[in-house]
């Protein structure tokens, strides 16, 4: 068990657990006389996790959604789909690794995936650019989605992003541009698209891959147009207000699933994905073939309409006068 990124809120669990730790290093085979008090101490960790992750704020949600041992769309390639084969680069310019994509089965299906992928490490986080893609990323996206189409495979994107790269280079090679086309493409794509935010769903960055029939997110993600801190600095000149940002932006699966943003949301194991990696993946795959088997039934002009009519109602206007 990993303590090295244990959150404020999870400290009180980390000391029970601990003291677990401790006790089963004295009965290494499951037997001894601490047998009776670990299980003691197993049932008040469960109670108290599940006390601590019932009552999240927003804020806190952010920090699970952020947290470096939750599963990355690699991760749930290789418990959740099978037979993925990656395919590289956008034709114009090179292949960006903040997005991973290609062809993959889910549960039998064929299907196409494309994800942005973050990093484990420092090595893997610079060469992933912390899942901030590149104009050509969202282009090697729109490569794929469209060989979907041609071959009329379902699309199924999963989001985990702060957001689309911001550098110089990024503007240079036409990053709003990039964005902007693949919204425009989603939108009319002539087959199925399923899209989950498994971890941090951050604006335009976001966005790009997640104009789909169905949207859902896991339990513990996020969903926004900006971070917590980045709000936090234009609202109150204050990065530091990022969890009153974080209420304001009502940003997370429940608050979504109210506003009508998303479509469901997929439950995680007890205390976050992070905890149980695999149960993770078995609860996205089951979303997922659900989606995808509603779908399949739909005729390709009405799904269409729906699609388009899905992100109409999306927010609230009034009329000038009213």
């Amino acid at each position: 068990m990993s303590f090295k990124h244990t959150r404020d809120f999870d400290k009180p669990i980390e000391e029970i657990e601990r003291k677990i730790e401790e006790l089963r290093h004295f009965s290494p085979n499951g037997t001894g006389a601490y047998q009776e008090e670990i299980r003691k101490l197993e049932k008040k960790a469960e109670k108290l996790i599940k006390d601590i992750y019932s009552n999240l704020t927003p804020w806190q949600i952010t920090l699970v959604a952020r947290h470096p041992e939750r599963p990355y769309t690699l991760d749930y390639l290789n418990m959740a789909f099978e037979d993925f084969v990656e395919l590289h680069g956008d034709r114009l310019y090179r292949d960006d690794p903040a997005i991973v994509g290609g062809l993959a089965r889910l549960d039998g299906r064929p299907v196409v995936v494309i994800g942005q992928q973050k990093g484990r490490n420092t090595k893997q986080r610079f060469y992933r650019n912390y899942g901030m893609p590149h104009p050509d990323g969202y282009r090697k996206a729109l490569r794929l989605m469209r060989l979907a189409e041609r071959f009329n495979k379902p699309i199924v994107t999963l989001i985990d992003t702060p957001g689309a790269a911001p550098d110089i280079e990024a503007e240079e090679r036409g990053q709003s541009e990039a964005i902007a086309r693949n919204l425009l493409c989603m939108s009319s794509l002539k087959v199925p698209i399923v899209s989950v935010v498994i971890g941090e769903g951050g604006s335009g960055g976001a966005l790009a891959i997640g104009v789909a029939d169905r949207v859902m997110m896991m339990e513990y993600s996020t969903y926004s147009v900006i971070s917590p801190e980045g709000c936090a600095a234009i609202l109150w000149k204050d990065g530091t207000k990022a969890d009153l940002a974080a209420k304001a932006l009502r940003m997370s699966a429940p608050e979504l699933k109210k506003l009508g943003v998303i479509d469901r949301i997929i439950k995680e194991p007890l205390g976050g994905a992070h905890r149980n990696p695999r149960k993770a993946a078995e609860n996205l795959k089951a979303a997922l073939v659900d989606a995808l088997d509603e779908l399949s039934g739909t005729q390709i002009d009405r799904l269409l309409d729906q699609r388009y009519e899905k992100f109409r109602r999306i927010g609230v206007f009034r009329e000038p006068g009213t």
